[in-house]
């Protein structure tokens, strides 16, 4: 019997983050389990020291000191680049890309990006956003350090497509495989949804975060009070450990009125417990933390166990065997294919 021939795929991994650096971890096991297909990892990074952890974690192969060089003749590029880098990571890498490249895109937010890739990009060049919704078992560690990659940081989880209008089909499809591979189940989503969704799961946090840390550090006592720091002093701020400032202020600005509706929301929640504490409203005060507390179980089984009451479809695809083999076999075929349209 004749032997599927093993594709040789070239990637470079944009964002030596805990994302980016885990996902080349992903990949490694997934050949070091004996995946048809050979992916030879490129990794950068504006910090140089991110990407030589993720090279000493063997999650790739190789380290480029700028985007262009990492990106060049490459098949596939993963963007995982600090938000406020993106558009200017864009600008420095289009003239290196070939015809055909696929790029998958982590960016927090969705609809800036896509109007730089529209500016900036041929159209030979497919982009399909994508957004991990990580294995529930890293739920609570939101440590983003390249030494906290896992190589199943992607499990029981889920990947969001969000293709651009005039990607080709085959990208998609490429995109939809390569979730399952990293170990994530595949769904459609819309952009201007999921930025919407995210200004509420990662923008407002991060800003309550800093409002947080801005408040105690600004007040009377705080030569005190920073003396007796802990874990949730900690992990409440931990955003300005993990985040630079002209990242929090890029994605803030651009969420816009999402942002704003959440902030508005939220400083009525506030009000409204202010008001029952001050009143020393017992009984109101514990029927909210009763409600809130058994909302929070419930979210949480239905997290841990990927259970949803408006469920979304799961984007369907050939078979991962199937794909595997036609689509990554073939993927220096895409531009060329749709150019003979």
């Amino acid at each position: 019997m004749r032997k599927n021939k093993m594709a040789e795929i070239s990637l470079a991994i944009l964002g030596m983050g805990r994302l980016g650096t885990s996902i080349g971890l992903a990949l490694k096991r997934y050949m070091r389990e004996g995946g048809s297909h050979r992916f030879s990892i490129t990794g950068y990074d504006t910090v140089s020291s991110y990407a030589k952890t993720a090279k000493q974690m063997q999650a790739i192969d190789d380290i480029k000191n700028r985007p262009q060089e990492a990106v060049k003749g490459k098949d596939i590029i993963i963007i995982a680049m600090p938000y406020g880098e993106v558009e200017t990571v864009y600008q420095m890498i289009a003239p290196n890309l070939r015809d055909g490249t696929v790029i998958l895109d982590l960016s927090t937010l969705k609809q800036s990006p896509m109007q730089a890739v529209e500016k900036l990009l041929s159209p030979e060049v497919h982009v399909v956003s994508v957004a991990a919704v990580v294995n529930p078992k890293y739920l609570f560690d939101g440590v983003n350090e390249t030494d906290r990659a896992t190589e199943d940081y992607f499990d029981k989880g889920m990947m969001m497509l969000m293709p651009t209008v005039k990607c080709a089909q085959q990208a998609v499809t490429l995109a939809m495989d390569f979730s399952q591979l990293l170990g994530a189940t595949p769904q459609f989503f819309d952009p201007s949804e999921h930025d919407a969704l995210i200004a509420a799961t990662e923008l407002l946090p991060a800003l309550l975060g800093v409002a947080y840390f801005y408040t105690m550090c600004h007040g009377d006592g705080w030569l005190d009070t920073q003396r007796l720091s802990n874990p949730f002093f900690g992990v409440l701020s931990r955003p300005l450990f993990d985040l630079h400032p002209d990242d929090l202020r890029a994605m803030w600005l651009s969420s816009g009125s999402h942002l704003i509706r959440n902030i508005n929301e939220m400083i009525l929640t506030l009000t409204r417990f202010r008001d029952l504490i001050m009143e020393k409203n017992d009984d109101a005060l514990a029927v909210a933390l009763d409600n809130t507390s058994k909302e929070y179980q419930a979210w949480i089984n239905r997290r841990h166990n990927n259970k949803w009451k408006n469920e979304r479809p799961i984007a369907e695809a050939p078979t991962f065997g199937e794909t595997m083999s036609g689509m990554f076999g073939n993927l220096v075929n895409i531009g060329k294919k749709d150019k003979d349209k």
